[in-house]
Parts: C-alpha cells; sequence; structure tokens
C-alpha cells in the first residue's frame, strides 16, 4: 500500500487509457505525457501501461506502508530513480518547469479497472476518483527488473505539427496558415480535456451550427470567441465546433507540460498524422 500524505493540486491515476469506448460517451483517458508515463514504469521493471500517478505542479508527499521498492520520477520532474524502503516517505518537489510529473513503482498501482483501464477521467469521472489527502493505494507484485539506462527523452518541440481538419472549409481559406503564422498563448484554465491557446481570434467563413460529430485525439476545434482548443486525453467525444486541423498524435505529449502563459507554435505537416 501507498499512503497519500499529501495529494498536490491534482493527482491521478493513469495507465494508457480505455480506448474503444467513445460510442458510449466515455473518453479515452491514460496519461498525457505517455512518453514519460512509460519511462517511468521501464525504470522500475514494469510492463508498458502499467498505473502510474500523475501529479500537478508537484505538492504529492505519499508513504510507503509495504516492503521497499524501486520508485521512478518522470516528466516536469526526473527523471530519477531511487529504492523507496519500507516506511519512507516520498516527496515530490514543484519542478522548475513543466506541469506534470509521473511516479512508478515496482507493480504498479493496482487499483480497481473501469472498463478496462485504471485511468481517471477528469470529464465524466470514469474509473477510480482523483487521489485525495490519507488515501490508501494499492501495489501490484514486481514482475520486471529495474532498467537504470534508456534513450534521451525527445527535446523540446519548436512546434507541433497539424494537418488540415474536417472542418477546415468552416474557416476563412488563410486561417490554417494564419493559426501556423501565430505564435499562441496557453490559457490559465487548460486541463486534461485540452489545451486553450489564446491570440488573434481565427475567422469563420461559415455562422451558424455543426452537427455534433466525433472528436479525435488532438483535434483543434475552434468556439466562437476564434480561440483555438487542442483536445488532449480527457477531450469529450463529441463536440459541435469546427475542428480547424489535427495535431501529430507524437507530439501531444509536449501539450501535457505548458504552463499558462507559455508560447507554442505550430507547423503544417506534410503527411497526414497516424497512430
Amino acid at each position: 500500500m501507498l499512503e497519500v500524505l499529501t495529494a498536490g493540486v491534482l493527482t491521478t491515476v493513469q495507465d494508457h487509457g480505455r480506448v474503444g469506448w467513445a460510442h458510449l460517451g466515455v473518453p479515452r483517458a491514460g496519461a498525457l505525457d505517455r512518453p514519460a508515463a512509460d519511462l517511468a514504469n521501464r525504470l522500475v521493471g514494469n510492463p508498458p501501461g502499467a498505473a502510474v500517478l500523475e501529479t500537478v505542479l508537484g505538492g504529492l508527499v505519499l508513504r510507503n506502508r509495504g516492503p521497499g521498492r524501486w520508485a521512478a520520477l518522470t516528466g516536469a520532474s526526473g527523471p530519477e530513480v531511487r529504492w523507496w524502503p519500507s516506511g519512507g516517505e516520498l516527496r515530490v518537489a514543484a519542478p522548475a518547469t513543466g506541469v506534470r510529473t509521473y511516479l512508478a513503482v515496482a507493480g504498479g498501482v493496482a487499483v480497481e479497472p473501469v472498463l478496462g483501464s485504471r485511468s481517471t477521467d477528469t470529464l465524466a469521472w470514469v474509473g477510480p476518483s482523483r487521489v485525495v489527502d490519507g488515501a490508501l493505494l494499492p501495489l501490484g507484485a514486481p514482475v520486471g527488473e529495474p532498467s537504470p539506462l534508456d534513450v534521451p527523452r525527445t527535446p523540446r518541440l519548436e512546434a507541433l505539427r497539424i494537418v488540415a481538419g474536417p472542418r477546415a472549409d468552416w474557416f476563412a481559406p488563410d486561417a490554417l496558415d494564419r493559426l501556423c503564422a501565430t505564435t499562441w498563448t496557453v490559457q490559465a484554465d487548460s486541463d486534461r480535456v485540452g489545451l486553450r491557446l489564446a491570440g488573434p481570434p481565427l475567422e469563420r467563413a461559415r455562422s451558424g451550427e455543426l452537427p455534433s460529430e466525433g472528436m479525435v485525439l488532438g483535434a483543434v476545434q475552434v468556439p466562437p470567441d476564434g480561440q483555438p482548443v487542442v483536445f488532449l486525453a480527457d477531450h469529450p467525444p463529441t463536440g459541435g465546433y469546427p475542428v480547424l486541423g489535427v495535431v501529430h498524435p507524437a507530439d501531444l505529449w509536449w501539450c501535457a507540460q505548458r504552463r499558462p502563459g507559455d508560447a507554442v507554435r505550430l507547423r503544417r505537416a506534410p503527411v497526414a498524422p497516424r497512430g
């Protein structure tokens, strides 16, 4: 068991998410910075997709109430691997840069899965509850050896790759070019649902309402105020605003680590994203 002494701003359990339930209105959830979560699991010997803790801006304090285990911190904090003795405390400090830190413990966080995933969805609150002070989190049995070496993390992106979306014709002909030519600012209300950007409003060519339709991960939806939103892991499965573009899935991890006020740029990709 892990005992949560202080939960911090927002701490949730995340794995690879629950893909395949959008037709029932259930978002996928899962770690926003998946490469960081996967790295943390590899460092402690867990299989891919083992459940980890995702915490925002530090402040998480835990006590190990079981045998000693390996633990790893990645993302905004780390990478750092340590032996966590029985009865010892682990504190996640506020990171100097970035937003989300991932804590993997050998054996993985073994909360009860819901619809095949242990991820917390913060939109519909499917899955385990958010982690709170005093919570006890079960751990699974360690199954692998720690991996002390790994490939370097992908460097900071200069711009997010994007392709035209299915409703680009709802905007002015140069809207996608303007989206890519603008330096956008991350808004304070960004969350696991979407990275909300502020800048010169994007002009529509068509008015009126668009019927609700399916949304893909990374869709750049533009509401009537003209300020784009990049949909992340907890995005709704449907939406009623036009989608101007779609961010390449391999670049979405970078959105997980952007703070309010950070600058974001986009660039057109030569081919449609896959994955």
